[in-house]
């Protein structure tokens, strides 16, 4: 990690301001100088966080940000040496954008992705015609699928399920006021009042083998936890269960979505083939076209 120190803006170099300028073309600078500090501790998306942390700490947006105040600008210094020390953006400003809800995020709780916005889609999508579906996500998190299903279906019941205590905390607060309820506890033998009455599982489960270790990047390894990501030396840990759990749960003909790693595109789906529960098992690629979540229905 980037252990660097909080430095004066005016030491940014180049992009750097110094205090009392102002306006667009001060505020340009600002953010230029600090894209490029986050350029150089190697964050994936650096123009996008910076112009983020100075709409955060000003109360604007990335589209029309205001000029900071002399106190302003050093929270914001504080929050570019954090981020650059690859502290996730989301746990700086508190939040993650999650469909059409923003979520509360923070150590102890996985940061929802944008991969698994189209999972979402795509049971919806299933379960449009399904009159009060009832629904079940399966190691919940922040309660981002939950919440996402339970407030574009307002008709749905939805129930969540999660083991980490520290994730509940943040899951209770993300789906208050959303009607799905929040179970928490470890999916393997959850809900048993249910069995055979779901009209869709879906999960996003931890699926990182154990020997992935040096692959992940630094905002995952060190700051997502540890419960979150791992299962096993494949990946495949939690995937299983998940399937078992969803074959006991769903009713004959419901749909299943399971998001996997981008490598899992046949080992993932293999395992609810191997159930011999369901059938139409397909792969599903994400925005990016990369292989991301197994899909199925209950034989």
């Amino acid at each position: 990690m980037n252990k660097e120190e909080p430095r004066p803006l005016a030491s940014l170099g180049d992009g750097g301001v110094e205090e009392g300028s102002a306006g667009v073309g001060g505020v340009r600078a600002l953010v230029a100088g600090a894209a490029a500090r986050l350029a150089a501790a190697g964050v994936a998306s650096p123009d996008y966080d910076a112009a983020e942390l100075l709409a955060f700490v000003t109360g604007s947006t990335r589209l029309h940000l205001a000029d900071p105040t002399a106190d302003q600008r050093l929270r914001y210094d504080e929050l570019i040496a954090r981020r650059a020390a690859r502290e996730p953006l989301q746990h700086l400003t508190g939040t993650a954008a999650f469909r059409y809800r923003e979520l509360a995020v923070g150590p102890g709780v996985f940061v929802p992705r944008p991969e698994t916005e189209v999972m979402v889609g795509w049971i919806l999508d299933r379960i449009a015609t399904v009159k009060a579906p009832l629904v079940v996500d399966l190691c919940s998190g922040s309660g981002a699928i939950a919440g996402a299903i339970a407030t574009e279906r307002p008709d749905s019941t939805v129930h969540a399920v999660e083991l980490s205590p520290e994730a509940c905390v943040w899951a209770r607060r993300n789906l208050a006021g959303t009607g799905a309820t929040l179970h928490e506890g470890d999916i393997d033998g959850c809900l048993p009042e249910f069995d055979g009455q779901v009209d869709a599982v879906i999960s996003n489960p931890p699926y990182i083998p154990l020997t992935a270790w040096e692959s992940v990047t630094t905002e995952v390894r060190d700051h997502d936890p540890a419960l979150a990501l791992w299962s096993g030396d494949d990946g495949l840990d939690e995937i299983k269960v998940v399937a078992a759990t969803g074959a006991r749960l769903l009713k004959p003909g419901a749909w299943f979505a399971c998001e996997h790693a981008d490598v899992q595109g046949e080992s993932a789906p293999a395992v609810f083939t191997a159930t011999g529960q369901f059938t139409e098992v397909r792969d599903q690629l994400d925005l990016a076209g990369r292989h991301r979540f197994a899909t199925g229905r209950r034989v």
